[in-house]
């Protein structure tokens, strides 16, 4: 079997793909710690792991991996099924590589826009000739509550919300009705734009606010549960020996 570990900038994401590339189980951790590993390993008989990281490697957890299976570090000098056409490769963040990956598994030989909406919103594009061209980073739904409130006075931190109303009869209604239908207006240009450039173009949103904001999509999309999961997959199969 073969775990897969995700480090975001909030959670940490781990999966369990049986031999036939099914996932057994998911977890999500504020953070990895090798007693938590070792709980895993007691339940499932993992032979290879992957991980990727955007913020800190904690150096314990690395080694007892390396102690415990065939351990693949990704980074962008990993080999990779699709062709990386960014300009700048080496800053290119792991999880928008196995984004784009698991975004092409999902449809290989097509247009796809994979969107996450999570810490920030990402957007990552594969082209029908399998590369990956690049995308685009904003603030997240989260983030933009936060900003409200940390760069003005008065402005109070509040939480997202569904909404049916488009103008705010109080200050919190404002507020929700700026950043939810402003999230939604971006989303939906952004796929616009795409769609015009791109035929018979596939479209994926996953994340953890992609359940609030799905109902918000006017294009048909396929809410994925995470593509990053099937990329670390689909890479750790390519990297890993078969000994």
């Amino acid at each position: 079997m073969d775990l897969i570990i995700d480090i975001g900038n909030t959670l940490h994401k781990l999966a369990v793909f049986d031999e036939n590339g099914t996932i057994l189980r998911i977890y999500h951790e504020n953070k990895l710690s090798t007693a938590f590993l070792e709980t895993v390993f007691s339940q499932y008989p993992i032979r290879q792991a992957i991980i990727s990281s955007v913020g800190k490697d904690d150096d314990n957890v690395l080694h007892w991996l390396d102690t415990h299976t065939q351990l693949i570090r990704f980074s962008h000098l990993c080999r990779l099924p699709i062709k990386i056409g960014y300009g700048s490769p080496d800053t290119l963040g792991t999880d928008r590589i196995a984004n784009a990956v698991g975004a092409n598994a999902l449809y290989p030989n097509q247009n796809v826009l994979s969107l996450m909406a999570g810490t920030c919103l990402v957007a990552d594009f594969v082209n029908e000739k399998n590369e990956y061209l690049g995308g685009s980073i904003s603030p997240g739904l989260r983030m933009r509550f936060q900003a409200l409130s940390h760069f003005t006075a008065r402005l109070p931190l509040i939480e997202p919300e569904n909404i049916d109303f488009l103008t705010g009869d109080t200050t919190k209604n404002s507020i929700l009705s700026g950043i939810m239908h402003g999230m939604a207006h971006e989303i939906n240009g952004i796929i616009r734009q795409y769609s015009a450039q791109y035929k018979r173009l596939k479209v994926i949103l996953s994340g953890g606010d992609a359940q609030m904001l799905q109902n918000s999509i006017k294009k048909r999309i396929f809410a994925a549960q995470n593509p990053i999961l099937l990329g670390l997959y689909k890479i750790l199969k390519l990297n890993a020996s078969e000994d």
